[in-house]
């Protein structure tokens, strides 16, 4: 999640607060799925002055894991998709009707024509 993000924001222009942590994994279909050592990368977060977090919604249980103390002085933002990730990571919103580029239609000019 943190590479697609930061490449999003280079490319958009839209910089990514640096108070923000992230962890994850995409899918060839944009989900955000669950990765492991949730506890560790909050508390180092945490020990780095970061105190908001996006994470896989599949990696909400794992926030129990984290100690009390530093659960209470942090947001957790738990997402599904890659759509909720740029949109709270850069405040990117995507109209899901009008964004999809429908295989076999890709527009005149393209990169992807050849």
């Amino acid at each position: 999640v943190t590479m697609l993000t930061a490449l999003v924001s280079l490319l958009s222009g839209r910089p990514v607060n640096p108070k923000l942590a992230m962890t994850g994994e995409i899918t060839l279909r944009g989900s955000v799925t669950a990765v492991g050592g949730i506890k560790e990368k909050v508390l180092a977060a945490h020990r780095a002055g970061i105190r908001t977090v996006i994470l896989s919604e599949r990696n909400r249980q794992d926030i129990q894991d984290v100690p009390a103390e530093v659960r209470s002085d942090m947001e957790f933002i738990c997402v599904q998709t890659v759509e909720e990730l740029l949109e709270h990571a850069i405040g990117l919103k995507f109209d899901a009707h009008k964004d999809v580029i429908v295989a076999g239609n890709v527009p005149a000019g393209n990169v992807f024509q050849m």
